[in-house]
């Protein structure tokens, strides 16, 4: 059996994490791994997020029989960073990261585990490669241009995956412990940087199709952020060239 940690970063989700407490009273992992940890990343929220956790820790800790963790800090510096902090304080043998809106539920998880079988280090959920299902599409804007980014930032990284952006990766402990110290991106382009050091170290990955279901109240300004991450990937793919 291997053991799972799972990062869930929050940022004024005060709205949803109703439905991240009710996914992780409703999980139940399938025998071949076992729960160590739960780590929320509380990204400098400035609404009643850090105490709706709070307010509810020992009721997850009671129905998973697992330790909760919060990391916290005052100023916003971005998912990737979040992210960052909470693979840092994780010793299990894979670290799932999930979006705090649980647009794929965790009980997904059993589906990567043929991939942890395998002891795969990057394990990418997918919505886009044919094969998943998605219950609610993004509205026709988000979705067109989130294909475009995901061309666009192939192209420049040569790494050739159908999703970047989907909330639901798992990694090995050694790949999380490689990439993650590495990163140079805090915001929302992290996901490809990882994807790409991954490439340039030698981590194979594999992409694995979940149920998918978008929620309207997602925090990427399309206008600003796609912008600033396919920017943040060209100063990478730069860096990486000298």
């Amino acid at each position: 059996m291997e053991t799972l940690s799972i990062v869930i970063p929050v940022y004024n989700e005060e709205e949803r994490l109703g439905k991240t407490f009710q996914a992780l009273k409703n999980l139940k992992l399938p025998r071949e791994l076992i729960l160590e940890k739960i780590i929320f990343v509380n990204d400098g929220s400035c609404d009643r997020s850090i105490a709706n956790i709070k307010y509810q820790i020992s009721n997850i800790k009671k129905k998973l029989n697992a330790p909760v963790k919060i990391i916290s800090y005052k100023k916003n510096k971005g998912k990737g960073y979040a992210i960052a902090r909470g693979m840092e304080v994780s010793n299990s043998d894979y670290t799932l990261f999930c979006d705090s809106d649980m647009s794929t539920d965790l009980n997904e998880i059993r589906k990567f585990v043929p991939s942890i079988k395998r002891n795969v280090p990057i394990i990418i959920g997918t919505r886009k490669n044919g094969r998943s299902t998605v219950i609610r599409h993004q509205t026709f804007l988000r979705e067109s241009m989130g294909k475009v980014f995901t061309f666009i930032s192939n192209v420049i990284l040569n790494t050739w995956v159908t999703d970047f952006t989907c909330g639901f990766k798992a990694y090995s402990k050694e790949a999380k412990n490689t990439l993650f110290p590495m990163l140079k991106t805090d915001r929302w382009g992290f996901d490809a940087e990882v994807i790409f050091l991954g490439r340039l170290s030698g981590f194979n990955f594999v992409e694995v199709p979940v149920v998918w279901s978008d929620d309207r109240r997602s925090k990427v300004n399309l206008f600003v952020d796609i912008p600033q991450s396919l920017f943040d990937i060209l100063k990478i793919r730069v860096a990486y060239l000298i």
